[in-house]
């Protein structure tokens, strides 16, 4: 009997630009461990640097693919399970660290259906991304978390993301792009 040994795996990236409403850029963020050319924070860690008796410590989260995720990628194999398509991503408030458990972000305020395709990071098509604009809101807010979805409202959580709080002014006009890519590797 043949033994196989390629390995399946999944990774996952976003990139979190905050626009004022000019399109200057307020903030961006860059997490994940997909080789695609964009600098990425890849996993937990402190940096500490000593500069003038200053420390600054800078705490990246790598949070990741929940079971629910997983779930869908081993349906896609299979011609009599129907898995629906991730293609809303929302933003939260939420700052209770990641756990693949999780069906929901832990203070979602908005969701949003985003174009996807599909991309080459290390062969044709390896790769889902969705983008998708937030905007057009009003208040402000503290955005730590997002999370890919299959429904508009409810459904399954393929992925989530936690980091640390951007402020978004809605009532100023600002706006966020993210751009979630999940690859199949």
């Amino acid at each position: 009997m043949p033994t196989f040994k390629d390995k399946v795996g999944i990774k996952h990236s976003i990139d979190i630009v905050v626009k004022r409403k000019d399109g200057s850029i307020k903030a961006e963020r860059h997490y994940g461990d997909i080789k695609d050319g964009v600098k990425r924070k890849i996993k937990d860690s402190i940096f500490t640097i000593l500069w003038k008796r200053l420390i600054t410590k800078q705490c990246v989260m790598k949070d990741g693919i929940t079971n629910a995720g997983k779930a869908a990628v081993a349906g896609l194999f299979l011609k009599d399970i129907s898995v629906n398509d991730f293609d809303w991503l929302a933003i939260g408030t939420g700052v209770t660290a990641f756990n693949a458990a999780q069906t929901a972000l832990v203070a979602e305020t908005h969701r949003v259906a985003g174009v996807g395709t599909r991309v080459e990071t290390a062969v044709a098509d390896d790769t889902a991304q969705l983008v998708v604009t937030f905007s057009g809101f009003t208040g402000e807010e503290n955005v730590s978390e997002i999370g890919e979805f299959n429904a508009d409202t409810g459904g399954d959580m393929g992925m989530r993301q936690t980091f640390t709080a951007l402020p978004v002014d809605w009532d100023e006009g600002d706006s966020i792009v993210m751009t979630v890519k999940v690859q199949v590797t």
